[in-house]
């Protein structure tokens, strides 16, 4: 249990459970002791005592049992590094349309790839194009949190795209793969948007492929 001279432990977790479940850094936390000196200090005590969870250095996130709300691995992602939304695997799996779980949160942004690891796992960032980061993102509000993840049909552009080794040139193909390989929802892909599908590949790489994809779906 963490104590300070200057502030009881109580007005601590009070302080602290006004941040909630949202990724702060480490002058947002040291605002909240404006009568505390060595804010800095401060921040390296609070995360030594479990009070904050450090995501990377100079990013914290509140122990869940002081901000009485549940973390958001979705939202860490989007903080972790950014501009970027939650894509790939990850999302389709968070959307229920393929069946294996999936450990790494992927993300795709306009910044060079990275990759980081902590407490919630680790999170894989895929540099793309900004004019292609832009289509086919929502927002999605869960938990009394809100983060920034591709639809299902911006997800399947960007998991087809980004993956080395796929580049089907017939419908089958391609078809054979979302069914058996990845298990994918076949009823929900063919309700998908063809629209997101030709506007990536204008725009992307793959494009041939997309348009296949976006040539089933018209059908």
């Amino acid at each position: 249990m963490f104590y300070c001279s200057n502030f009881c432990y109580f007005c601590i977790m009070n302080a602290l459970a006004k941040i909630q479940n949202i990724p702060a850094g480490t002058a947002l936390i040291g605002s909240l002791f404006p009568h505390i000196k060595g804010k800095g200090q401060k921040v390296q005590e609070l995360e030594k005592s479990g009070q904050i969870i450090r995501l990377k250095r100079g990013l914290y996130v509140v122990d869940p049992e002081i901000s009485g709300k549940t973390i958001s691995t979705e939202l860490i992602a989007n903080h972790l590094y950014g501009p970027s939304y939650v894509s790939m695997l990850y999302a389709l799996r968070y959307n229920g349309l393929i069946p294996e779980s999936v450990y790494m949160v992927q993300s795709l942004t306009v910044k060079h790839s990275r990759m980081f690891e902590n407490r919630f796992g680790q999170f894989k960032y895929v540099c793309c194009p900004s004019d292609y980061f832009s289509i086919g993102l929502t927002q999605v509000n869960s938990d009394n949190c809100s983060f920034v993840m591709a639809s299902p049909e911006k997800a399947l552009c960007d998991h087809l795209v980004y993956t080395s080794g796929l580049n089907f040139r017939y419908k089958k193909e391609l078809i054979d793969y979302l069914e058996y390989d990845l298990r994918f929802d076949m009823d929900a892909f063919l309700q998908m948007n063809p629209t997101v599908f030709e506007q990536c590949a204008i725009i992307g790489k793959k494009s041939r492929m997309l348009n296949l994809a976006a040539k089933i779906l018209e059908k």
